[in-house]
């Protein structure tokens, strides 16, 4: 090894290679066997995301060498999805943000950090922790304060609190702030419940929305309901409307009409909107708010409406011109520009004059079959939505439309088959924001009452 003493914290995010320099994935946790209070916890692997989002267990036996800048791996790596054991406890996950008492009496601490140490026999085992102090007797959220003194301390000067008490997550949404929210919906559906909730209900609200879109059904019910009534209704208003109608979809009668009362009245009327139509119809799927504009909108001002940071990729790539309001439902539909055709046109150039008539746009009650027929006909990333007077409604894109014809477990599924490094990235991206059903140009997120995708582990023989 080379090193005989590292942190935890330090390691997260960083690239595992194996011997010949190619890339095995990111490390994202550390897993210690606890062996009871007298001792010390040894570390027995650590968790790798892989190609295809997939996190595996590598054990230590084949970490040739781990150090604050990368981590050498050897040997085959089985990419069955990690499934934790026994008393198997992830640091980050389960160990960061964990009360601790310290035995000579002085008071309590979180755990903010962890150090692994290399016995003679070549087995990494937990030397010490590294805490911030709080004052004795306070709660856990003036432990959570960053105004404590931090001190490395002994595995043996501190005991563990009952793993039933509640627990902070500062310190893990800090260590895993540059993950995608997809990547981060992972690490969370692998928690115990409570321990999903705790961190769930630390994250800011419009972060929580986008990780909540990640979720199963089921996860996202549970994290949603376990909020103060108030704070679940904020973040649904930040949540993609047809992903809040989704979800929304899922809750019983009384509770969702609660949460649409107390959402701003603009924000739930998109929703509702998209509740009323039914499943894997383009209006269940699509994304009311699409980029939208007069005809005599320049084409400066539609490049300045693509750049907006709140725009994702598959709705920047058209845009929609309508006659006012050019809210929706908007007034009579007239066409679509897609992005190349701005690049190619004059600043101030009309978008009523490269309006492409010849596609014609999605019913709101096109099913599923039929938007996908006509995005992959036409090489579109998101196609326009109509209601039966002609006027635009939203946007549907090609990742909504994806989640509807993926299998149910496509975010899970497992190949028996180990396979050797491999220097690929992950090239899967998530879209943001959703638009409104409408024509061939875009596909975003799964339509209201989709099945999500279920996440499925399976045991595998380790080593």
């Amino acid at each position: 090894m080379s090193s005989s003493k590292i942190f935890i914290a330090r390691l997260l995010g960083l690239d595992v290679f194996d011997p010949l320099g190619d890339r095995l994935g990111r490390l994202r946790d550390a897993v210690v066997l606890q062996r009871g209070p007298k001792r010390r916890a040894v570390c027995v692997g650590i968790v790798v995301e892989v190609l295809g989002k997939k996190r595996v267990f590598v054990p230590m036996t084949r970490v040739q060498s781990m150090n604050s800048e990368q981590v050498i791996a050897s040997g085959l790596v089985n990419l069955r999805r990690f499934q934790q054991r026994g008393a198997e406890t992830l640091v980050a996950a389960e160990l960061f943000d964990r009360r601790v008492t310290f035995l000579d009496g002085s008071g309590q601490a979180v755990i903010e950090d962890i150090g692994l140490g290399r016995l003679s026999n070549g087995d990494w085992v937990v030397e010490e922790y590294f805490v911030r102090r709080g004052v004795p007797g306070a709660g856990l959220r003036a432990l959570r304060r960053r105004g404590g003194a931090t001190v490395i301390v002994a595995w043996d000067e501190v005991v563990f609190g009952q793993v039933e008490e509640p627990q902070g997550a500062a310190q893990f949404i800090e260590s895993h702030d540059e993950l995608k929210p997809a990547d981060f919906a992972d690490a969370l559906h692998e928690m115990t419940e409570k321990r999903r909730l705790e961190v769930a209900s630390e994250l800011q609200d419009d972060r929580l929305a986008e990780v909540l879109q990640e979720l199963p059904d089921d996860e996202q019910v549970a994290i949603l309901s376990a909020l103060e009534t108030e704070r679940a209704a904020d973040v649904l208003e930040e949540m993609d409307p047809d992903d809040a109608a989704d979800l929304l979809s899922e809750l019983p009668e009384t509770q969702k009409e609660s949460l649409l009362q107390l959402m701003e009245p603009e924000e739930a009327e998109d929703v509702r909107r998209l509740l009323e139509y039914e499943e894997n119809t383009a209006g269940s799927m699509m994304t009311p708010v699409p980029i939208i504009l007069p005809p005599e909108a320049t084409v400066a001002e539609a490049l300045a409406s693509v750049r907006r940071e709140e725009i994702s990729p598959a709705l920047a790539a058209t845009v929609y011109v309508c006659r006012p309001p050019l809210e929706t439902p908007t007034g009579r539909y007239l066409g679509l520009v897609h992005f190349q055709e701005l690049l190619r046109s004059a600043p101030p150039e009309q978008v009523g004059k490269l309006v492409d008539t010849d596609l014609e746009p999605l019913s709101d009650y096109a099913n599923v079959q039929e938007v996908s027929r006509m995005l992959a006909s036409y090489d579109l990333t998101s196609a326009p939505v109509v209601n039966e007077e002609g006027r635009l409604v939203g946007s549907v894109t090609v990742d909504d439309v994806l989640d509807h014809l993926l299998p149910d477990d496509w975010r899970t599924h497992d190949d028996d088959q180990p396979v050797r490094a491999t220097a690929r990235t992950n090239l899967r991206a998530k879209s943001s924001p959703k638009p409104a059903q409408a024509g061939p140009n875009d596909a975003s997120k799964p339509g209201k009452n989709a099945s999500k995708s279920k996440h499925k582990t399976n045991k595998t023989k380790r080593g």
